[in-house]
């Protein structure tokens, strides 16, 4: 019966979310061509926004929790879960104060209107996950990128997103060659909850009936302890706070 329902309330979740795709594909390119980068990248926030609340079709909802403070003017990594595709709007609406970056697979920076140009052109980095005679110069010259404008870089270091919700093994490349390019930065670990559900049925139907949550755990400096300490203490706050 929940199958049928989502079934049901996808069929108006997909025509909000593929609307608001279209509508702020065009406002995107304008925005970026006439105003520039800034003004590009509030309407990606309110972009994220609406797609957040496409999920009020399908009789879900959001939520972000944060009882820290997050450092302004350096440079941040958020090293979070991966359970769907909404894990993307959560940070981005959620933290558009900080305007995330992220590292992304190279498939993905084409053929998505307004996902696809924001990767290409609002300052996230595409890669080839096969080629690390591509991908690590290109995460390199990202992390330089964050460390000089004191950005905030997102990653999901399990690599691929869980479909059941359950945390898979961090890998420690993308982490440790950003934290090299910004010693004076800070990790905020992260952790998502419930976003898998959405997907458990595949690309359809959506899950209904679902509140998916991010929750931002106390920031840590890159230059308090050894990598590996580093790693160890990211991975146990994000992965001990999911249920």
């Amino acid at each position: 019966m929940h199958k049928v329902i989502s079934a049901i309330l996808s069929v108006i979740f997909y025509f909000f979310f593929g609307l608001a795709l279209l509508v702020f594909h065009v406002v995107q390119v304008i925005a970026l061509n006439v105003f520039g980068l800034k003004t590009q990248e509030k309407a990606v926030a309110m972009l994220n926004f609406c797609l957040l609340k496409c999920t009020y079709f399908l009789g879900g909802s959001s939520a972000y929790k944060c009882n820290h403070n997050i450092p302004e003017n350096v440079p941040l990594i958020v090293v979070s879960n991966h359970q769907s595709m909404f894990d993307i709007p959560l940070f981005a609406w959620y933290m558009r104060k900080f305007n995330p970056k992220y590292i992304s697979k190279k498939e993905l920076g084409k053929g998505i209107p307004s996902i696809s140009y924001n990767l290409r052109h609002g300052g996230s980095v595409l890669i080839d996950r096969k080629n690390k005679r591509q991908s690590l110069p290109a995460i390199i010259k990202f992390g330089k990128q964050i460390n000089e404008n004191n950005g905030m870089a997102v990653i999901f270091p399990e690599g691929t997103r869980s479909k059941t919700g359950e945390p898979k093994k961090f890998a420690e490349t993308g982490l440790k060659i950003l934290a090299r390019q910004m010693p004076e930065g800070y990790v905020v670990p992260a952790t998502i909850n419930n976003s898998w559900k959405l997907a458990k049925y595949g690309n359809f139907p959506v899950g209904a009936f679902n509140k998916i949550t991010l929750e931002v755990h106390e920031p840590i400096a890159i230059k308090s302890c050894t990598f590996e300490e580093l790693l160890q203490i990211v991975e146990h706050r994000v992965t001990e706070a999911v249920n």
